[in-house]
């Protein structure tokens, strides 16, 4: 007798969609129903999920829960299965977003000099040469960049990278910046450098802000919230809220606030692996 395969997941039965229910108050990202399956198991099923205006928020859960997969997903990277993502009551295409890749070797244009990589999106929506040369120096200034953006990419150290990856993603004043483990190949030093330099952009512009790290110390030292996921089928275990004023220092880690968000986030990680 022959077997018969089944699909781990069953047909969805037609049913209504339900209405869009809008966040509250404050509400930068708004996502209803999102749905994505990889290979027809569930990775997200019906996630709803609010992300404030003016926040850092990062992303922290077990391995494999799709950290990447929902910034990627919010950011129009991946195709979700279903439901709704609006953006301050928008769609994607009615809202300027930026995005630093984790891999900032490949997220440059090896082709281009560094500062018409940096000046990219502003060229992809029609600036003057004015605009771009103003916004450039803008740019140049916050970061206090020392090195010679008239390299290309492949002739800078990865850290100076990826500074004019953060500089790209930053260029076209996005209302959302997406950050996908932008530390994860730095040194120690540059990593220092980078996160002061997006607390210093946070501080004087309030963009919102949705960060995936593998670090938790590094998640919350960063956040205003830590969105801490479960184990696939992905929910929300819990959002802490970590309020220490900014900009935060080396000396933030030994704040009795810090540690005590540090102990929690971990706590709830370490319940959610074990289920």
């Amino acid at each position: 007798m022959s077997a018969v395969l089944r699909s781990p997941i069953a047909p969805y039965p037609d049913v209504p969609k339900r209405p869009f229910e809008p966040g509250p108050a404050g509400t930068e990202i708004t996502i209803r129903g999102l749905t994505k399956h990889f290979a027809g198991w569930p990775l997200y099923e019906n996630f709803d999920l609010d992300i404030p205006k003016h926040k850092i928020v990062s992303v922290f859960g077990p391995n494999g829960c799709g950290k990447s997969t929902l910034i990627n997903m919010i950011a129009g990277l991946v195709p979700i299965d279903g439901g709704e993502i609006l953006f301050d009551g928008k769609t994607l295409k009615d809202t300027r977003i930026g995005y630093v890749f984790q891999n900032y070797r490949e997220a440059l244009f090896p082709w281009m000099r560094t500062i018409d990589n940096i000046a990219y999106p502003l060229k992809l929506e029609g600036r003057s040469k004015a605009e771009v040369d103003r916004r450039m120096e803008e740019l140049v200034a916050s970061f206090d960049v020392k090195f010679d953006l008239r390299r290309y990419p492949y002739e800078l150290s990865g850290g100076q990278q990826q500074t004019a990856s953060i500089m790209r993603a930053l260029a076209n004043e996005p209302e959302v910046l997406f950050l996908d483990e932008p530390f994860s190949a730095l040194d120690f030093e540059m990593t220092l450098f980078i996160r002061e330099k997006l607390q210093e952009v946070f501080m004087r512009t309030g963009t919102t802000m949705l960060l995936v790290s593998h670090d938790l110390e590094e998640a919350v030292y960063l956040a205003d919230q830590v969105l801490l996921l479960t184990k696939r089928p992905t929910r929300v275990a819990e959002i802490l809220d970590y309020a220490d004023p900014r900009p935060r220092t080396v000396e933030t880690l030994s704040e009795a606030s810090f540690v005590a968000a540090k102990k929690r986030s971990l706590e709830i990680f370490q319940r959610e692996v074990r289920r």
